[in-house]
């Protein structure tokens, strides 16, 4: 259920919104069209050759409502018909070239009220906004490609996303607590205190301006690289982001010429374990203890990188995930 209060936020911000865009005034844009008359000649300019049945599906729209439209736009020479090669009954619409001169100042003045509106608000509230934006976007439609992923290094701002993020997904998944995030919080202090950019690294992974995944590779002892830190959102998950984030774990290991590679888990994460076990990975020790608020098996898992397997093998290290 939703409570009052969730439900009367939502539509406070779209109050606010459609006013501070001009959608209450009778003419979009000081146009004497209106919102849905400028999007369907937006979306005709846009996708060549879209017919009308496609337009009603991607708009949501009524498709005796579209029909009075698009006759609307064809009785003042905005919009032209053609006939499907494959199928006569299907008519691809385009504009003319008065629709394309009706549309291109609607285009311009679109732009300069998004400048208008961006204008006052300095660098750092600008890009809060446009996440914002995102978020919201995705929220309701989620699906994200792993085309659509790219990772980056670090940058001011990640290692605050990174304690976030753990701290309130853990806390969600397992019902781990605090001492988890303050753990979080030690480790990414440490690595930009102590970085080493030559043998460490810290690979954030994003699509459409979102963070959505990181891991870190830091030094360790003996020879040996840790991983530390591997997190993926809810949303990325089942694209293959796990091991993308592994995988340059790894690579990057081996280029460092680290002897072996050492990671710090829990039995109950099972998606992750197999992700170590399929990269290779063996456990080489375990041990029951209460951490977190819970009672956890905490595991420690070794890659070799050169020669034999396990070219060396390291004293068992305190916790470092």
């Amino acid at each position: 259920m939703f409570s009052r209060e969730q439900i009367e936020q939502v539509r406070a911000f779209n109050r606010d919104y459609t006013q501070r865009l001009g959608l209450l005034s009778r003419g979009l844009l000081d146009s004497p069209w209106s919102l849905t008359q400028v999007r369907v000649l937006y979306e005709i300019a846009h996708r060549p050759g879209v017919t009308a049945a496609e337009l009603a599906q991607g708009l949501a729209l009524d498709r005796g409502y579209l029909s009075r439209i698009l006759k609307g736009f064809a009785a003042k020479r905005l919009l032209a018909r053609s006939a499907a090669s494959a199928d006569a009954r299907r008519q691809h619409l385009r504009l003319t070239p008065l629709g394309q001169r009706v549309l291109a100042p609607l285009e311009r003045r679109a732009q300069q009220q998004v400048r208008t509106l961006l204008a006052p608000l300095d660098a750092a509230r600008r890009e809060t906004l446009l996440a914002a934006m995102s978020s919201i976007r995705l929220a309701f439609d989620p699906r994200t490609t792993a085309a659509e992923l790219s990772l980056r290094g670090h940058r001011p701002g990640d290692m605050g996303w990174v304690v976030e993020r753990h701290g309130a997904l853990y806390a969600a998944e397992y019902g781990w607590n605090e001492a988890f995030e303050a753990l979080v919080a030690g480790i990414t202090a440490e690595f930009i205190s102590k970085l080493d950019p030559v043998r460490e690294r810290c690979w954030i992974a994003e699509a459409h301006g979102r963070r959505l995944g990181c891991v870190f590779l830091v030094a360790g002892e003996g020879g040996a690289a840790r991983l530390r830190l591997l997190l993926v959102e809810p949303e990325a998950r089942g694209l293959g982001l796990g091991r993308r984030l592994l995988r340059e774990c790894v690579g990057f290991a081996r280029a460092a010429a680290y002897r072996r590679l050492v990671l710090w888990t829990h039995a109950n994460l099972a998606a992750a374990r197999h992700l170590y076990q399929e990269a290779g990975f063996e456990l080489t020790s375990s041990e029951p203890r209460h951490s977190f608020g819970q009672d956890v098996v905490s595991e420690t898992w070794e890659l070799g990188l050169r020669g034999s397997r396990f070219a060396t093998r390291r004293r068992r290290d305190a916790p470092e995930r």
